[in-house]
């Protein structure tokens, strides 16, 4: 099932969010998605946590996070760290993009 709607969250001066989008629109060009893209600045706490953000960047997949496909739980108005291949980066590759885009479809 493709997924229908992407949301891109983030707090404005995070230096991970413009790196970690353009390889999130171009992953969802090269799997020729055809979804809504939302992105959405997370401004305090408050809003954190009634998006269920999880930290900066967070990208929902028809509601579920990316990393962990599930509903986010809690919320975190943080940098957002991820363990990929090995390494921790706030900043998301275009290709664990994609694979995890394919995970969820």
């Amino acid at each position: 099932m493709k997924p229908t709607s992407i949301a891109f969250l983030y707090f404005a001066g995070c230096p991970n969010s413009e790196p970690s989008l353009a390889n999130l629109k171009a992953a969802i060009a090269e799997l020729n998605l055809d979804v809504k893209l939302s992105i959405i600045e997370v401004k305090d706490p408050r809003q954190a946590a009634e998006a269920g953000f999880l930290g900066s960047p967070s990208i929902l997949v028809d509601g579920r996070d990316l990393e962990t496909g599930l509903p986010p739980e809690g919320s975190s108005f943080s940098c957002r760290i991820y363990e990929i291949e090995g390494r921790r980066t706030g900043r998301l590759p275009k290709d664990y993009i994609k694979a995890r885009l394919q995970s969820l479809c």
